[in-house]
């Protein structure tokens, strides 16, 4: 078996041969920017309010924020299907699902509170118990 010392390795690989996913010093600076734009634009939506729409703005506040949540997994985090075999984007992946099941879950549950109340829970029906 022979030591890293004595094998030709490439400057970016480790030893055993792995990169794991390290960035470099362009992918950090093109993430920070895109990251300052995507926080910047949602910013100025809701500060100057060029939209009309309260729903369209709080919509497209969503949307930037998806996509910057994409931006940091690529540039910071760097989570791709090549690091550690694909297991780092199953893991994503996988958290990402049991989030959506959690928020869409909540959200059904939410909604439908007001029709499964008990009667004499409505607001101005509240009797008073002795």
């Amino acid at each position: 078996m022979s030591s890293a010392t004595d094998v030709n390795i490439d400057p970016a690989l480790h030893a055993h041969g792995d990169t794991h996913g390290h960035g470099s010093k362009r992918s950090y600076l093109v993430g920070f920017a895109l990251s300052a734009v995507l926080t910047a634009i949602p910013f100025w939506l809701v500060m100057a309010k060029p939209i009309a729409s309260m729903g369209v703005t709080a919509a497209l506040v969503i949307a930037f924020a998806v996509i910057q949540i994409l931006v940091h997994t690529v540039c910071f985090l760097h989570v791709n299907t090549q690091g550690e075999g694909g297991w780092t984007l199953i893991a994503y992946v996988f958290t990402g699902v049991i989030l959506l099941i959690t928020i869409a879950g909540s959200l059904w549950i939410m909604y439908h509170l007001n029709t499964n109340m008990m009667p004499g829970m409505m607001t101005g029906q509240v009797a008073t118990t002795p």
